[in-house]
């Protein structure tokens, strides 16, 4: 996500509950309301299961991450010391009883997933709570990373608080079916006016939400320990699955300072059982893993595909791409190349595994026969890369899906964000717009990296000259990056003109065709376009259409969309795919089923537009880097290394003009239709003066000349690990 991260924590923790084996068999009692329920405690009359003897020691694992400058990890093992309400004199455990003859009996723990609080799959209608403070900080605002307003007291807050304080306030989840609960995690409320968390709290669960079952240990209801800071997510295991369909966090203290508010996510596995993952690999791949999968879809489509790395990040892991097209390895001319690049943070981790079920999906479809994926494959050269930012993506997938907060990972071992880390050419744009000097004295594209991006000592991560090198190389026409956090599409530019506003609508001189390319991604999102889609935090990005302009949101400074279209010809938006960061894996079958047509139809949209070659009227030879300039659009391209070219351009009728240094400029009308069909509009251009020494190749102009030699030097002073 782009945004801001708002209050942010320092710490990890993790708390086990480690049973020793017993030789009891697991519980299930009878219940008037299904076959399922549950309870725990002594035996007496009413309850609805004996509990053992005496509860079993555990051992207690406390697991602290700390995030410095360079993120590492520290373990400590120790007992927490739990501030509550109530003496607690055993570890805390929910305390299931025997197994009743003729019941059901609770599978074991399997490592279920979150219900569903932090990606929305749990509705609002299905939280509920005991009291609230204001419409603001209602239920339905008790969701795990869930990121508040800038203002305080805002519509959209960033947590649930309760109206009282004291132990009687509650939040209750409704999982609208049987589920077997294995554990919460708890946050505190984000906001950057007050500090409020809960620092313990019991568990309730119900079938019927009239009868209430605590979680025992022993003889006394458990206390579990909850938050010491706002954002820094608590997770809390349960020892036994528990069968129930509500679930209820009590709080029993708080800080001190504070009042009753929290954030949560409840882990649980629904009955019966999990859908069908449709045959493609819907699981969390670390770089090994993603490797493999890589090898594997290569393997299985070698005709189409080619695996290659444009660089390593700062700790040596390679920057893998797939190249996916008729002719792996080779530019066609006349074939324009796409890309779409996901990871650039970490932490974000959806369009990772979008873009490895993309290419297991065209490589199966194109060998089905697919008529849809085998006419894209054939006229389209596509690059994806899964992992911008590979560094960052380890510390968050070492954490895991609940627990790596809202920024852990987000950055690059080196603290770097890379979504500010390219260099800042719409500032030299805008000042010579304001001289009048663009485009005569200088140019509206192809714009020169700044001297002071070339210096020894300037920060620029080794994945971002990676990035650089790889626009270089290759001819892009159009492309994405693939984020998370929220669900919206942002097109530039990303930087406010007005460098002191935080937002401020700022248009590129190509608005009209990047509103159009960001609008089919966001209607052909099933997310997006749901009727009953909710906020993901606190913008209501509806009210555009899910889309908008990056800097109109906030502005982003170096940000990769504005660099791809300002230094090279590549238009690029940037998709924020889920208000999840990192979904759960049992998630990602239903976000590859909402993004898959966005992710063809987007692509497809590279046909948009006009498309030729510039050739010398005398050899018929392609001329390299000839301005291609549209009448009325202050924003040229250039020709590839053969000469061809391609413009994207909505609908219309335009006038189009070729020139290149040392020959004679040359202008046609080109129609574009409305059919997805790149129109032809070609040039033939003619010498005005004898060509240079070597394939007749004249210099090239002044401006570009400029843009190799900062390169030459960038690439010049690569920073050693």
């Amino acid at each position: 996500m782009q945004g801001s991260l708002g209050v942010t924590g320092p710490l990890l923790q993790v708390f086990l509950w480690t049973p020793v084996p017993r030789d009891t068999p697991l519980w299930g009692p009878h219940h008037p309301w299904g076959p399922h329920h549950c309870t725990w405690g002594p035996s007496t009359e009413g309850s609805l299961c004996p509990s053992p003897a005496s509860a079993p020691r555990r051992k207690l694992v406390r697991v602290k991450v700390v995030r410095k400058k360079v993120l590492k990890k520290k373990v400590l093992k120790k007992r927490p010391k739990c501030h509550t309400h109530t003496s607690v004199s055993h570890t805390h455990r929910c305390e299931p009883g025997p197994a009743v003859p003729g019941t059901h009996q609770t599978p074991p723990p399997t490592g279920c997933p979150p219900l569903g609080l932090e990606s929305l799959r749990v509705q609002d209608s299905q939280l509920r709570a005991s009291s609230h403070k204001r419409y603001g900080l209602g239920a339905h605002r008790g969701r795990l990373n869930i990121q508040s307003g800038l203002y305080d007291g805002d519509f959209y807050d960033g947590g649930w608080c309760a109206g009282q304080e004291d132990v009687g306030q509650w939040l209750e989840v409704d999982a609208r079916g049987l589920t077997n609960f294995t554990g919460v995690i708890t946050q505190g409320l984000n906001s950057i006016w007050t500090y409020d968390w809960v620092t313990s709290y019991k568990v309730q669960v119900s079938n019927d939400t009239h009868t209430w079952h605590p979680c025992r240990n022993g003889t006394e209801e458990a206390v579990f320990p909850g938050n010491q800071d706002p954002e820094t997510p608590v997770l809390n295991l349960l020892p036994q699955p528990v069968v129930a369909r509500y679930l209820r966090i009590n709080p029993q203290s708080w800080f001190p300072n504070g009042t009753v508010c929290l954030r949560a996510e409840v882990l649980g596995c629904p009955l019966p059982g999990p859908l069908p993952t449709a045959g493609l690999d819907f699981r969390h791949h670390n770089h090994t893993e993603m490797r493999k999968l890589m090898k594997r879809v290569n393997d299985e489509c070698p005709n189409i595909t080619r695996v290659y790395s444009i660089g390593r990040s700062y700790l040596g892991l390679k920057m893998y791409v797939m190249e996916i097209s008729d002719n792996p390895g080779m530019h066609e001319v006349g074939e324009p190349e796409f890309r779409y690049v996901a990871g650039m943070h970490g932490n974000e981790v959806l369009g990772r595994e979008l873009l490895l079920n993309l290419m297991e999906y065209l490589c199966r479809e194109f060998r089905a026969g697919n008529p849809r994926v085998v006419q894209l494959v054939t006229q389209t050269r596509i690059h994806l890369l899964p992992s911008m930012n590979p560094d960052g993506y380890e510390t968050a997938y070492k954490l895991g899906s609940e627990l790596s907060g809202w920024a852990m990972g987000r950055w690059t071992y080196e603290g770097i964000d890379l979504n500010h880390n390219f260099a800042d050419l719409n500032t030299a744009l805008w000042d010579a717009e304001d001289n009048d000097l663009v485009p005569h004295e200088f140019p509206n594209h192809y714009i020169p990296i700044p001297e002071y991006y070339t210096f020894a000592n300037a920060t620029v991560a080794p994945e971002t000259r990676a990035v650089i090198a790889w626009m270089q190389r290759f001819p892009f026409v159009l492309s994405a990056n693939l984020h998370g956090g929220e669900l919206v599409v942002t097109y530039p530019f990303d930087m406010t003109r007005t460098y002191w506003k935080a937002r401020e609508p700022t248009p590129t001189a190509d608005d009209g065709v990047f509103r159009w390319l960001a609008a089919v991604y966001a209607t052909s999102n099933r997310a997006m376009a749901s009727e009953q889609r909710r906020l993901c935090h606190h913008e209501d990005f509806t009210r555009y259409g899910n889309v908008i302009n990056g800097a109109d949101w906030h502005t982003v400074p170096g940000s990769m969309n504005d660099f791809s279209y300002l230094h090279t010809n590549c238009f690029e938006i940037t998709v924020e795919l889920s208000c999840d960061k990192f979904p759960h894996a049992s998630e990602l079958p239903a976000e590859w089923e909402n993004n898959r047509e966005s992710l063809l139809l987007y692509m497809e949209q590279v046909h948009r537009g006009i498309k030729g070659v510039v050739r010398d009227g005398d050899t018929e030879e392609g001329i390299a880097n000839a301005i291609i300039s549209v009448d009325g659009i202050n924003h040229d391209v250039r020709t590839a290394s053969h000469g061809d070219y391609w413009r994207l351009l909505n609908p219309g009728e335009y006038e189009v003009t070729a020139r290149a240094e040392g020959y004679g400029a040359a202008t046609r009308r080109c129609r574009v239709p409305f059919e997805n069909v790149p129109t032809p509009c070609g040039f033939r251009l003619y010498r005005t003066r004898p060509p240079g020494r070597g394939r007749h190749r004249l210099p090239p102009d002044p401006p570009l000349r400029l843009q190799r030699q900062r390169l030459r030097r960038l690439r010049a002073h690569r920073r050693a690990p």
